[in-house]
């Protein structure tokens, strides 16, 4: 700081001032009485009774206006469920009618495409590996490797068939050995 200025000195940084509260009346704050003539307070007295008297007409019109409508109201049969109804059904055409809304609409709905085209591809690429995998030789030699536990266990070797017909073919076997072994230890 230069010497000879002080925070409070030539540009008065620092006054003494009170700033208003949030709420609090800045005209209440203000002493305006010194600067008005008698005859404009005077004035003002008389224009702030007039409008006050406004006030309170305009608030009887606005309730005996609301009872009337209370009344028709009653008369058509209207409740007020039925009032929330239709402004609930009217605020959602007010909703659904805005930009905002249609762009969110519109983006969810390609959202959702591309999403179920994503389901699809991945589904598709699923069934190609499990194709691919049922002809590799592994696989292949596994199958083989079924069948002759199916041969050993069953007693007769297929002429052929797919893994899944093997697996059925082994469960039923296996199946009518414990239902054999059951009967057996039943009678005795």
């Amino acid at each position: 700081m230069a010497a000879g200025m002080s925070l409070g000195g030539e540009y008065g940084l620092l006054k003494n001032e009170t700033i208003p509260e949030v709420g609090e009346d800045v005209a209440a704050s203000v002493n305006v009485t010194e600067a008005l003539s008698e005859e404009e307070q005077d004035e003002l007295r008389q224009e702030l009774a007039k409008v006050e008297e406004e006030i309170q007409t305009l608030s009887q019109v606005l309730a005996a206006k609301e009872k009337h409508l209370a009344e028709i109201k009653r008369k058509l049969g209207i409740s007020s469920l039925q009032e929330l109804k239709q402004n609930l059904s009217k605020g959602w055409q007010d909703v659904t009618s805005t930009n905002a809304y249609k762009k969110t609409s519109e983006t969810l709905s390609q959202a959702g495409q591309k999403a179920s085209a994503a389901f699809s591809s991945v589904g598709t690429a699923i069934t190609k590996k499990l194709e691919d995998v049922k002809n590799s030789p592994t696989f292949k030699s596994f199958e083989e490797k079924v069948e002759n536990l199916k041969y050993k266990v069953g007693g007769t070797k297929p002429s052929g068939g797919d893994f899944g017909e093997v697996l059925n073919s082994t469960a039923n076997a296996s199946a009518t050995e414990t239902t054999t072994k059951q009967t057996e230890e039943e009678t005795q």
